[in-house]
């Protein structure tokens, strides 16, 4: 487990004069919290001997069968017994690893990576080996070139970690044809497929797209959240596993926290039961898009040329690339200096390398505080491009090791 290298410049960033394209965090004030509130209450009146009490280790049997609900918004067709609630997703994820991983044992993984997996399949000690993406998302030929040379080489594969829908912290959606090609692939190799989809029903355009669990009950393992839907404070997720891996993951779970929280739980249960929830996606889904909106018509205006980004459909993310020879994380102290703050992309890959990218998130600022944000940024790159024009190089600074931000930043 390897601390930040720059948790420290993070406090600093948390500053109100400071505005943060760095923290991937859930607007919750759009929330009706009062509703939230008499919801709790009521709860509490209603249900405290058993909301306050132990609970089954594979979660309250009601809230799967919302869950599975939940999920035929994203065509899986899934029993409630499949369903494993979790802490967060993280730990769902933490779970699988821990069944799975042996040290040295492969991971595969787009790359760049949700920093908070990378983090948790470093502290088993598998080896992450990053698959190739592009704008169209993870690329199957990568996927099947990575798997025959590592195969060759003996190396043991256990799962394809993808964050196919509006990936963190890519921002990019894998389309409808390369998600069979990634089932077929992995099918005919015997690896099991974790799809990790926090993000599936926050599209800004049209229904929700298909998950890959939808088209393949045995060979995938479906992450999901409530963090993003509704608030992270419940910390409530779930994972949805063939039967031999759910009875593992409930195992898991049991000695891990023995039971997690059955008030967070049923408090879930009680919002889906009784609130307009789909309403609420959707007004967080138009909300978010006038904020993506705001950043990409920024960025256009603002950013000096040769600064690509991406353009996603949904989500909390863009992702950046700066101009050759500057470096994200050497120029993110003068990003905080001059007030704006943004996650380098070293922490999304497991070798460190990325440092000409960077994460910008467009998910808790409002869209006036984004745009100052991008123009304080741009200023930024713009000082660093006349650096290297002028000496060769901008603020390059030399990167080992992982960078794991803490959870407001992931």
């Amino acid at each position: 487990m390897v601390a930040s290298e720059i948790r420290a410049l993070f406090a600093v960033a948390s500053r109100p004069e400071v505005v943060s394209l760095a923290g991937g965090m859930p607007y919750v004030t759009a929330l009706p919290l009062d509703v939230v509130g008499e919801l709790v209450s009521d709860l509490v009146a209603r249900r405290g001997p058993v909301a306050l009490q132990y609970g089954s280790a594979q979660g309250d049997p009601h809230l799967r069968e919302q869950i599975c609900e939940v999920m035929r918004m994203e065509g899986i067709d899934a029993s409630p017994d499949d369903v494993v609630a979790t802490v967060g997703s993280q730990q769902a994820l933490d779970l699988i690893t821990r069944i799975f991983i042996d040290p040295g044992d492969v991971v595969l993984a787009e790359g760049p990576s949700y920093v908070g997996a990378l983090g948790t399949f470093a502290a088993y000690q598998a080896k992450v080996v990053h698959i190739a993406m592009d704008d169209q998302g993870l690329i199957p030929e990568s996927l099947a070139q990575t798997i025959y040379a590592l195969r060759a080489a003996g190396s043991r594969i256990k799962f394809l970690y993808t964050i196919p829908t509006f990936h963190n912290p890519g921002g990019v959606t894998l389309n409808v044809a390369r998600r069979q090609q990634v089932l077929d692939i992995c099918q005919r190799a015997g690896i099991l497929i974790v799809e990790d989809n926090p993000y599936g029903l926050l599209g800004f355009d049209g229904d929700p797209m298909r998950a890959l669990r939808a088209d393949n009950s045995d060979g995938v393992v479906y992450l999901g959240s409530f963090s993003k839907t509704l608030a992270p404070g419940f910390r409530v997720g779930w994972a949805l596993a063939p039967h031999a891996i759910r009875d593992k993951l409930v195992l898991a779970m049991e000695s891990a926290v023995l039971s997690h929280s059955t008030f967070t739980q049923l408090a879930v249960g009680q919002y889906l039961a009784t609130q307009p929830w789909r309403e609420q996606i959707k007004s967080f889904r138009e909300l978010y898009r006038e904020r993506r909106d705001a950043m990409l018509s920024s960025l256009e205006a603002l950013m000096p040329p040769d600064v690509t980004w991406t353009r996603p459909g949904g989500g909390f993310f863009v992702w950046a690339s700066l101009p050759e020879g500057l470096d994200s994380k050497a120029i993110l102290p003068r990003a905080v200096a001059e007030r704006v703050a943004f996650v380098p992309g070293t922490g999304f890959f497991s070798d460190g390398s990325g440092a000409r990218h960077m994460r910008l998130s467009f998910c808790f600022p409002e869209p006036d505080r984004i745009r100052e944000g991008v123009r304080r940024l741009a200023g930024v790159i713009e000082q660093e491009v006349q650096l290297r024009d002028t000496f060769g190089t901008g603020s390059i600074l030399g990167h080992h090791g992982l960078d794991t931000p803490g959870p407001d930043l992931a």
